[in-house]
């Protein structure tokens, strides 16, 4: 009986160390992992603060095109990281294939009251978590590397784009100032070249309408890298701000000097009655209302007329006559009258009496 107990007891601690044994080499093999892929997700972690730090960019070609040099070191730092870290998950999957766990989380590791098979089954848990965090990170690190890399390769193409455009409106707008300075006052053309310098500012104008699509351009790409949170340097800024300010006051300039000089045209060219302005002696001047209606103003009397001051004399020396009795002499004398403001020779009046037209004529 006590032979087979020793028996019985010698076989339990046979087991025993064999399970022993198993375990040792088990956490042997599971810290060969444990401690990597701890590294693993410490250096992503890492890495992943670092790109981070990267943005935003700063809307200048030159720090750009350094950021990118700078980025691209980064990648290739983390590219070469990649064998190691798809080794150590590799390590990882294939240890969690010959170890598996169920999903239902046991006990403490640390509790001293936990089995063997528990203490494996938490053991391979907590490295298929490690191992899960780590691919995580590294998918999520690999994929910010590539958009960051789009990014800047889009914000640098972006910024050489608007780079270029600003210079080249710039040329153009410097030509066209050059252009707008040799412009003479409009008040020392000649009447007669108002139409030359009409057509010569339209077709000034008809040049430079491609530079509204340029200007358009520059100021879109701006909002773009603004909503990408990318915002222009300061003196990108103030070459921008410069060259709309600039564009702007040549559109004014231009639309009004074609205005003044078709208003010209218009009052003093050949279809006008600017002649008509030396009708009048001093103390009257002849002016045209916003209707295009001619009125008369006398400074002297501060008063304004319709009529022209000639009419007006006209009109009283015909009223002078109206105390003549007869009509036939009052009618002679008004139309003697008429023909002598008109410097006109003495008409002759079918049925009218020339003994009385002619004896008007005498008493003129």
């Amino acid at each position: 009986m006590t032979l087979e107990m020793n028996l019985c007891w010698n076989e339990i601690k046979k087991k025993s160390h064999s399970l022993r044994a198993r375990l040792e080499a088990f956490s042997d093999h599971s810290g060969k992992l444990q401690i990597p892929l701890q590294e693993i997700i410490d250096w992503l972690s890492q890495k992943d603060e670092e790109i981070s730090a990267q943005l935003p960019l700063r809307g200048d070609v030159l720090l750009v095109q350094q950021e990118k040099e700078r980025h691209t070191a980064f990648m290739e730092e983390v590219k070469s990281r990649g064998p190691y870290i798809y080794s150590v998950l590799e390590s990882a999957q294939v240890f969690l294939t010959q170890h598996p766990f169920e999903e239902v989380e046991d006990v403490n590791l640390d509790s001293k009251d936990v089995s063997p098979r528990h203490r494996i089954q938490n053991i391979s848990r907590f490295v298929w978590k490690q191992a899960t965090v780590a691919s995580e990170l590294w998918e999520k690190l690999t994929a910010r590397c590539v958009d960051q890399h789009r990014h800047i390769e889009r914000t640098l193409e972006q910024l050489l784009e608007i780079k270029a455009t600003m210079e080249e409106l710039s040329t153009t707008l410097n030509q066209a100032e050059s252009v707008q300075e040799t412009w003479e006052p409009i008040g020392d053309l000649f009447i007669d070249s108002l139409p030359e310098h009409i057509q010569a500012t339209k077709l000034f104008q008809e040049e430079l309408s491609p530079m509204k699509d340029g200007v358009k351009l520059v100021n879109d790409l701006a909002h773009q890298l603004a909503i990408s949170d990318v915002h222009l340097s300061m003196e990108n800024s103030r070459a921008l701000e410069q060259i709309n300010t600039r564009w702007k006051q040549l559109q004014v300039s231009i639309n009004d000097r074609l205005k003044h000089l078709q208003d010209a045209h218009r009052d003093f060219g050949p279809g006008s009655q600017h002649f008509l302005s030396t009708s009048v002696q001093v103390p009257w001047e002849r002016a045209i209302s916003p209707n295009k209606v001619p009125y008369y103003i006398n400074h002297q009397a501060q008063t304004t007329c319709w009529d022209h001051p000639k009419m007006t004399e006209l009109y009283q020396t015909l009223a002078d006559l109206n105390n003549i009795k007869y009509s036939a002499y009052r009618t002679a004398m008004k139309l003697r009258r008429v023909q002598k403001a008109l410097r006109r020779k003495p008409l002759t009046f079918l049925g009218f009496p020339s003994s009385i037209l002619s004896s008007c004529i005498h008493l003129q």
